[in-house]
């Protein structure tokens, strides 16, 4: 299975000028907590997620209004392509210890976003033990959870 088979591909984008708070109601009305941040040629340039909005503009005092996304993003994020398996995808995203991952076309333009959710949704194909093994690593519980049989 690849990447393109779980991946959402209706992905909402802001760019490195548009400011956190414009970033974060993007976010609040598309309903994630990661957006790719691209450049004019949507090409990916970066990702910003509710947790960068909330530790590193709200908590420092600065001015959501003001601040630009690309003052608080995280630059050249880890990315995969539709072709990806989702072997490589989920090794990607458990080394990383990153939840969401942007898929990108040969020319690092977005057409989709890779998420736990995406995983969970299709754990029958993915594999229900990738899945949790996936969760735990990103987790750092080393795949170790309560409910282990």
């Amino acid at each position: 299975m690849d990447v393109k088979d779980c991946m959402s591909t209706n992905v909402c984008y802001c760019t490195p000028n548009n400011t956190v708070k414009d970033a974060a109601k993007l976010m609040c009305d598309n309903h994630v907590g990661c957006i790719p941040v691209c450049n004019d040629n949507n090409c990916v340039v970066g990702v910003l997620t509710d947790r960068d909005v909330i530790l590193r503009s709200i908590a420092c005092d600065k001015d959501v209004c003001k601040t630009k996304v690309s003052d608080i993003m995280t630059c050249n994020p880890c990315c995969c392509t539709p072709n990806t398996t989702m072997e490589e995808a989920t090794k990607l995203m458990s080394n990383l210890q990153i939840r969401r991952i942007p898929v990108c076309n040969s020319n690092n333009q977005v057409v989709g976003m890779l998420s736990l959710g995406d995983l969970a949704h299709y754990d029958n194909e993915v594999g229900k033990n990738e899945v949790c093994n996936t969760l735990g690593n990103i987790c750092n519980c080393n795949g170790n959870t309560k409910n282990a049989e």
